[in-house]
């Protein structure tokens, strides 16, 4: 950490808001100040900072969370504007100008917006500029959302390839137990899944927030898959975090480097539909990674356009591999059990291609 030349910060609502929803002016600048000071080290620093709906509750006069859709995306169309005027402010004592970058999952998995994405955050750096980044709660639905932010910041890192991702939140490490409860101790390490093996995960998070331990360790679990280690611990901490210091859990990086669209294919989308397979498409997406033609698809389910993450499934229906089609759900039925060649020869060339380049697919986590 103390030698990291690039780091992905996450913060959590409940380390920059009020229990009413408003900013909190002195947590915002206390972690600011954290921030300029690695950033005068010649760190580069991208932010992924929650806290849009929670900064829109107060001025919309709200005293909690919206539980329908509409209302959450006016509370962040209203707080992502305070929540980076306020960044904007902060930094500047400093001298640092900011840069706002709002990201859907439904951005990441098309190809040219992805590299744009990459392209966008990388010049920022070059040019001296902080990102702050948070998803685009105005517009996600739920269908192209993230679902948290400490997942958004583990692929984050992966895409700038940082060198650490700190994870801020209002605990102070991951314990093998409620906190509260006698003789719980602080893990301070975490290796691998063995290290996890019977640790209670809390699934809840503050009011203002959406994650929880839950969440944070399934982020940890993303960046260090990716090559990048990671430290979890309270905002309180974040000077002795950057600086290396034993305070909080530290998740070691280990596994391979899965290339970027991939690892945002596996964890920032879900399948718009469904293709189930049969045997030996199963062996030939899996075992051998190929391509899937439309002669080893048995049926398909769902509504999706060409372009749209699909899960592949097999005879037995587990979900075995996602990808991201070449067709409309309604062309599929009419090419299902035919060579690409016949294809070709009855429907025109157009039809002589895969249902899903060997490119477009990811193997899902309990089958890689």
């Amino acid at each position: 950490m103390a030698s990291a030349s690039k780091v992905v910060v996450k913060v959590g609502s409940s380390s920059l808001t009020t229990p009413q929803g408003m900013i909190d002016v002195d947590r915002v600048d206390a972690l600011v100040d954290v921030l300029a000071a690695r950033r005068r080290t010649g760190t580069q620093i991208v932010l992924v900072s929650s806290g849009a709906i929670a900064a829109g509750l107060g001025p919309l006069g709200l005293s909690a969370r919206p539980r329908d859709l509409a209302t959450q995306q006016a509370a962040a169309s209203v707080g992502q504007g305070v929540l980076v005027a306020r960044y904007t402010s902060s930094f500047a004592r400093y001298s640092l100008r900011v840069g706002q970058v709002l990201l859907t999952a439904d951005d990441m998995m098309r190809r040219a917006n992805h590299a744009n994405a990459q392209r966008t955050l990388n010049r920022l750096l070059e040019l001296g500029i902080v990102p702050i980044v948070n998803e685009n709660d105005t517009v996600a639905t739920d269908e192209i959302r993230f679902g948290d932010n400490d997942r958004l910041a583990a692929l984050v890192s992966h895409l700038i390839h940082a060198d650490a991702l700190v994870l801020l939140s209002d605990v102070d490490a991951l314990y093998d137990g409620p906190p509260s409860r006698l003789g719980t101790r602080r893990l301070t390490e975490v290796r691998g899944p063995e290290d996890l093996a019977g640790v209670e995960l809390g699934k809840n998070g503050a009011a203002v927030g959406t994650g929880g331990m839950v969440t944070k360790v399934q982020a940890a679990r993303i960046a260090t898959g990716a090559g990048v280690p990671v430290v979890l611990t309270a905002a309180a901490h974040a000077a002795q975090a950057l600086a290396g210091a034993d305070v909080g859990t530290y998740f070691h990086p280990g596994g391979r480097h899965p290339g970027t669209r991939l690892l945002w294919l596996a964890h920032a989308t879900t399948g718009r539909g469904r293709l189930h397979l049969d045997e030996g498409a199963v062996e030939a997406v899996v075992a051998r990674r190929k391509s899937l033609l439309p002669a080893g698809v048995t049926s398909v389910e769902g509504e999706f356009a060409a372009g749209d993450p699909v899960d592949l499934c097999g005879p037995q229906g587990l979900v075995v591999a996602r990808g991201l089609v070449n067709f409309d759900a309604t062309e599929i039925p009419g090419l299902l059990g035919r060579s690409t060649r016949e294809l070709a020869s009855t429907l025109g060339p157009e039809y002589e291609r895969e249902l899903i380049h060997r490119d477009d697919i990811v193997i899902l986590e309990t089958h890689a």
